[in-house]
């Protein structure tokens, strides 16, 4: 009988469980990829056993990097260095602690580099930054993705400076590879510290990590240690990670290979021609039918702007959520700005429609008062427009156009918003918005409220549902401000002109999609439709401009706003 192990477990043993302590056999083990059946526990891997869980069968071709020196400061403590490095090759059989190569993952083709606890801890000497940067040259000379493994304690104290330096060295191949718009992932397992999570492993355009994975730069002995405080529960697990938006989702191991195959099948189809012309064939014959969309002469129609403004907030609208389950064929979810939470008030990710990959993000509100309030009724915080921003950059790296679902009464007013820099956050969007060389389409799909809103909705081309409105100010603000009474809004909607054809003629928005009888609320699937087919014919025209004069013209669109000779009479 032995612990649960990073090797691969043969049938015949029985295995306790390090987490609850209960046996396990053997065989079903091995079917259950090492997760504990009683208690969920994800036990550790080794680099093998990890990329015959990924990798479809037979696809593995392994790439060989010539070690470098062995011992380059001829280190010992307790035991020689290359004493350590023959007990660690002759106990995991590999020659370190990486392994790379080539394989598909769905029938999609990928570069692997998989790192192996067992061997020192995983540490990063010499050998391990030379496979990594090498798994990198690999990717760019085959324009193929990379997937990255981590499993370490960190830098290899045995090599020094020399291992320290390893992690400029593979920090900037993947800079090179961003540089080059090809995709990174790194699926951060059991446990990745030091070194290891302060270089390579964080700088994926995509953070995936294990559930239950322990994951930081300093250790939590080490914090002891050296800070005496106590560690919160949970500290540095996985899924607390995502609560603070330092990775983009958690995944048990059965899900890893199921989420890494449609990013790699999103990635595909944005890098290769072919491949996106596939994509589009096939969602042409077997996707929902997408015909011109409906669209509103932005004419008067007779309403009053303030049961406009009375739809578009009716809770039954469909929200950015619903719009991606049902406009777009597949979205992977992508969470946090990397740097403190992740808002739920803005969801968005790497999707697909009609064959064309895009980023999507959209503001997210709520249908009942649970979720209103669990999504900040759709006010954003300095963390969601920072998320946003991420994604964009995203977008621009992989040379794939972005889609915005806006519907937000504006971006949070409180003090921890302004604190955290809540302007500037929101400026910064903007401006990234104003410049991205990939196409943008914005839809306003409900409210569009203040700067708020148009930090999502700086594009190309700007549509609103026809019971949309966008403005510079909520109508009971502007009451309330101009009028000294919040009654008054219904006489401010009227004269902030904020209608989706008020908006048309102000050359703000360029164009008005008709909604279903009764409103998007009444008929969701084909309000649904409706956008999916006015997003398609919006980014088949832009894509046929290059990136300059796609920021041209968005730069001109720009400038001519407040220029036109739009009048209304008292």
């Amino acid at each position: 009988m032995s612990t649960l192990s990073t090797r691969t477990t043969t049938d015949s043993e029985w295995v306790r469980c390090t987490a609850c302590g209960r046996l396990l056999y053997g065989r079903r083990l091995s079917r259950e990829l090492g997760v504990c059946h009683e208690c969920g526990h994800h036990g550790r891997l080794g680099a093998r056993a990890r990329i015959a869980q990924l990798a479809d069968p037979g696809s593995f071709e392994e790439l060989t990097v010539e070690p470098p020196a062995d011992d380059p400061l001829g280190f010992t403590d307790s035991q020689a260095y290359p004493d350590r490095l023959r007990a660690a090759r002759a106990a995991t059989g590999e020659v370190e602690g990486a392994v790379v190569g080539a394989a598909t993952l769905g029938g999609h083709p990928a570069v692997l580099a998989v790192m192996d606890f067992d061997f020192l801890g995983g540490s990063m000497g010499a050998a391990v930054g030379e496979a990594v940067a090498s798994a990198v040259d690999h990717a760019l000379e085959r324009r193929l993705p990379l997937v990255v493994v981590t499993a370490s304690g960190g830098a290899r104290m045995q090599e020094g400076a020399v291992s320290l330096l390893q992690m400029a060295k593979t920090s900037q191949a993947m800079a090179v590879l961003r540089e080059a718009g090809l995709l990174s992932v790194c699926v951060l397992t059991d446990p990745t510290f030091g070194g290891v999570t302060a270089s390579f492993a964080t700088l994926g355009d995509v953070l995936v990590a294990e559930s239950g994975a322990l994951v930081g730069f300093a250790g939590p002995r080490v914090i002891r240690q050296t800070v005496p405080q106590p560690l919160p529960e949970r500290f540095q697990v996985a899924e607390s990670l995502l609560s603070h938006g330092l990775v983009d989702r958690v995944e048990t191991r059965d899900q890893l290979r199921p989420v890494l195959v449609r990013l790699l099948a999103l990635s595909a189809a944005a890098a290769d021609p072919a491949a996106r012309a596939k994509a589009q064939a096939a969602a042409a014959e077997t996707g929902p039918e997408t015909g011109p969309a409906p669209r509103r002469e932005p004419g008067p129609d007779g309403r009053d702007p303030w049961d406009v403004v009375r739809e578009a907030r009716h809770p039954g609208r469909p929200t950015a959520t619903d719009y991606l389950a049902t406009a777009f064929d597949d979205v992977v979810e992508l969470h946090g700005d990397r740097a403190l939470a992740d808002d739920p008030a803005i969801v968005g990710g790497l999707a697909s429609i009609g064959g064309r990959t895009v980023v999507v993000v959209g503001h997210q509100k709520g249908h009942d008062t649970r979720e209103l309030v669990a999504r900040n009724f759709g006010m954003p915080h300095p963390e969601g427009y920072r998320k946003a921003l991420r994604l964009f950059a995203l977008a621009e790296r992989l040379g794939v156009p972005v889609v915005t679902l806006v519907d937000t009464p504006g971006a949070y007013p409180g003090v921890a918003a302004e604190e955290r820099g809540q302007a500037g956050a929101i400026a910064e969007l903007i401006a990234r918005s104003a410049r991205l060389r990939v196409p943008v389409v914005s839809v306003v799909t409900g409210e569009g409220g203040s700067g708020g809103a148009l930090a999502l909705a700086t594009a190309d081309r700007l549509l609103l549902l026809e019971n949309a409105f966008f403005s510079v100010i909520s109508p009971e603000g502007c009451a309330a401000i101009l009028w000294r009474t919040a009654g008054a809004a219904a006489e401010a909607a009227r004269a902030l002109r904020l209608t989706a054809g008020d908006l048309v003629r102000l050359g703000v928005a360029d164009g008005v999609l008709a909604e279903p009888p009764g409103g998007a609320h009444a008929d969701p699937v084909t309000a649904a439709a409706i956008v999916r087919a006015a997003v398609l014919e919006e980014l088949a025209a832009l894509e046929e401009l290059d990136p300059d004069e796609l920021v041209r013209r968005r730069s001109a669109r720009l400038r001519a706003v407040g220029a036109g000779p739009a009048r209304w009479s008292a």
